[in-house]
């Protein structure tokens, strides 16, 4: 029997004491402990204080050694892409002469995913320092956190810990008194699901409608105001200040080659401890499955979504021999995303469950590209015919030719990801939407 006691506080103390987001569900966090004071109580803001003042017989560290330290800690890009964080730093060109620009991804809205929303309420000094060690690798004077619209209680809370962060010199001009000046603003979005997408977000904050942009060229050459910008997603930099104070090495230790360290994944769905767990990647899903309590009221595993709503899905069976980590996922047939796993019961239709995510996507296209646009309706109502029981054979592979010719087709990912769960449902699950339209009903007819 697995030890979840022992798994959780390995998890937490060996990697990441300081975040809190492990910590949370083992101690229960109240949400009172994300002030200033109780951020440097655990640590924070030494790792700032090592690059721009050193120590006992330690020089300040160079923007170069920055790079070369996050590099060597296999940090990926924990909002979707799984992009090395290191590499996309190093190609801000840093002797460029006028404004460049910093912008935090926090506009979270994959259906499944919670993880960056409890980071900001729990601990957003972390953001705050690993978003000011990141601006001075790549000698950046200006920043921005977007915060998703629809979590504005949140958006609040990072903008009195921005104050706080102020008041005590780790933001403005001279930082700790050193030649590093940074500021640092604020964001909120308005519940768009677009803008999670980075060039539509770069769109947002200009003021404009919120759409995605042609690449190339890509933001680290025109970015936000038509001026080099490097973007990451809130995580990537909560991982930031850890790394600096222990070492790239230690933070790769904490994961597997290629995937360092640790991951927060949002356990939705049918189990019976809904929440974010943070693991160290390379974890086998059995073991994440358990530390949530397993399948909710003890029944089967059927399928599972793991990295957010337009991840493919995959079989209880594929998903029972899988670690959790960007490669093996990858190899299994699906995507680590933004780590929401959606974990689905043998009593759920994945006619039904299929109609509920294409429906999403129909109604979040922006309308700019016209296989998204038109394609997203199209795969929506012909799901929700074979779901009323109107369906015919050939929808199946209609289904899957309007997919193909979605897929990429269109400017951003999202019409990839109204794409790619229609593709996914239909291999794995091919024999319930052959029983919709043979019977006109559900095969699992306990499904509520």
């Amino acid at each position: 029997m697995l030890d979840l006691s022992k798994f959780q506080a390995t998890g937490r103390e060996t990697c990441f004491h300081d975040r809190h987001i492990g910590a949370q569900i083992v101690a229960g966090l109240d949400g009172r402990n994300w002030r200033l004071k109780d951020y440097e109580a655990r640590g924070g803001y030494q790792a700032l204080r090592r690059i721009l003042q050193g120590g006992e017989g330690v020089e300040p560290m160079t923007p170069d050694q920055v790079i070369a330290e996050v590099k060597a800690s296999g940090l990926r890009g924990r909002g979707g892409a799984g992009f090395p964080t290191g590499l996309k730093w190093s190609f801000m060109p840093r002797q460029f002469p006028g404004q460049k620009y910093l912008v935090c991804n926090s506009d979270e809205g994959e259906p499944g995913t919670c993880k960056d929303r409890d980071i900001l309420a729990y601990n957003p000094h972390i953001v705050i320092e690993g978003m000011i060690i990141a601006a001075y690798a790549m000698g950046i004077s200006v920043g921005y956190n977007y915060i998703h619209g629809e979590i504005f209680e949140i958006y609040e809370r990072f903008e009195e810990a921005l104050e706080e962060a102020r008041a005590a010199g780790y933001l403005g001009n001279a930082i700790l008194g050193s030649a590093h000046s940074f500021q640092l603003h604020a964001f909120h979005g308005f519940g768009a699901y677009i803008c999670g997408e980075e060039t539509a977000l770069l769109e947002s904050l200009e003021g404009k409608k919120g759409q995605p942009r042609f690449k190339p060229p890509f933001p680290a050459s025109f970015g936000l105001y038509g001026k080099p910008t490097t973007i990451n997603n809130t995580e990537t930099f909560a991982a930031v200040p850890w790394i600096i104070r222990n070492g790239g090495q230690a933070y790769l230790e904490c994961g597997k080659p290629n995937n360092g360290g640790t991951k927060i994944f949002s356990m939705v769905g049918d189990v019976e401890r809904p929440g974010n767990y943070e693991i160290p990647l390379g974890t086998p899903f059995s073991t994440l499955l358990e530390l949530a309590g397993g399948v909710k009221g003890g029944r089967g595993l059927k399928a599972v979504i793991p990295g957010g709503s337009s991840a493919p899905v995959l079989p209880a069976s594929i998903m029972m021999n899988t670690t959790m980590d960007y490669d093996s996922i990858a190899k299994a047939g699906s995507m680590l995303g933004s780590g929401a796993v959606i974990v689905m019961d043998d009593t759920r239709c994945m006619v039904k469950s299929l109609l509920r995510l294409s429906y999403f996507y129909q109604h979040e296209s922006c309308g700019q590209c016209t296989p998204c646009r038109e394609g997203t309706g199209w795969l929506w109502r012909m799901v929700d015919r074979i779901e009323r029981g109107h369906g015919r054979m050939e929808d199946i592979d209609l289904l899957n030719s309007v997919a193909d010719n979605i897929q990429g087709r269109t400017i951003c990912a999202l019409g990839d990801a109204a794409a790619m769960p229609v593709r996914a449902m239909i291999k794995h699950f091919r024999e319930e939407f052959v029983h919709h339209i043979e019977h006109k009903t559900c095969t699992v007819p306990a499904y509520v």
